[in-house]
């Protein structure tokens, strides 16, 4: 990696103007890299955290056959214990020990490390609010659902689930906002992220504050934009909608056409 450098001005922002004209490459790389692992962990998160969420959701209930109670309860301790796992420890410390002890077998590189890492961090806490979503949604329209001859998938992927998401939309936002943010841990294996860019730079220059200067501006437009954008996307979900189940309320006929 070259980094360029001319004559250098005096005073600070002075300094992390011409740092950032003379790196431009290198932060532009940098930028990529993050926002590649912040898309990607939250929506390979947000997957997981459908999966781990809808099973935490899921009642055991004293009616369910006694195998089927067993089922459940081993699930319910293994999601319990993940989010419990992926929650309490830093994601640091999670990504040195997930990096470093599966790097003999899988032979990665650190994006695809990263990635990885995230997503199962991200997962965790995607869990939670998609659990917290299908809570929030009216148990009556479960009954109604299931009094049309719905099974318990359908209910849940037709009716259930596609609310959730919607309620739990800004909670989701929050992780990716969170994510471009906290992807600058991963620069402890080697993942060539924004942080790890004006590291390298600000050690080249010995000019460390003007480069972290540009480094938090950087950061602050990236996540001031992409909450320009979750505003945008969130403000056009809530618009009314011609069809389709609410939260506040599924008529009858609704959940019906929904079935057939």
């Amino acid at each position: 990696m070259m980094i360029v450098a001319s004559a250098k001005p005096d005073g600070m922002f002075a300094q992390a103007w011409w740092i950032f004209q003379d790196n431009i490459p290198l932060f532009w790389y940098g930028i990529k890299i993050t926002l590649l692992l912040a898309v990607c962990g939250t929506l390979i998160g947000l997957l997981i955290g459908l999966l781990l969420g809808g099973i935490r959701a899921v009642r055991i209930e004293e009616r369910d056959a006694l195998p089927s109670r067993i089922i459940k309860k081993i699930l319910h301790g293994f999601v319990g214990l993940y989010v419990w796992i992926f929650r309490g420890t830093p994601m640091m410390v999670q990504a040195l020990i997930i990096y470093h002890g599966l790097r003999p077998i899988l032979n990665w590189s650190p994006v695809t490390a990263g990635i990885t890492i995230i997503s199962i961090n991200t997962g965790a806490y995607m869990a939670e609010i998609i659990r917290a979503g299908i809570q929030s949604i009216d148990k009556g329209q479960n009954e109604a659902a299931r009094s049309l001859g719905m099974t318990s998938t359908q209910t849940m992927m037709s009716i259930i689930l596609p609310q959730a998401i919607r309620n739990s939309f800004p909670s989701i936002g929050n992780e990716f906002i969170v994510n471009i943010k906290d992807s600058s841990m991963l620069n402890v294996i080697g993942v060539i992220e924004l942080y790890f860019q004006s590291s390298s730079v600000a050690g080249s220059l010995m000019l460390y504050v003007p480069t972290f200067i540009v480094a938090a501006i950087l950061y602050l437009l990236l996540t001031t934009l992409a909450t320009q954008l979750l505003s945008f996307v969130e403000g056009r979900m809530n618009m009314p909608r011609s069809s389709g189940p609410s939260s506040q309320s599924v008529p009858v006929e609704r959940v019906s056409e929904v079935y057939e």
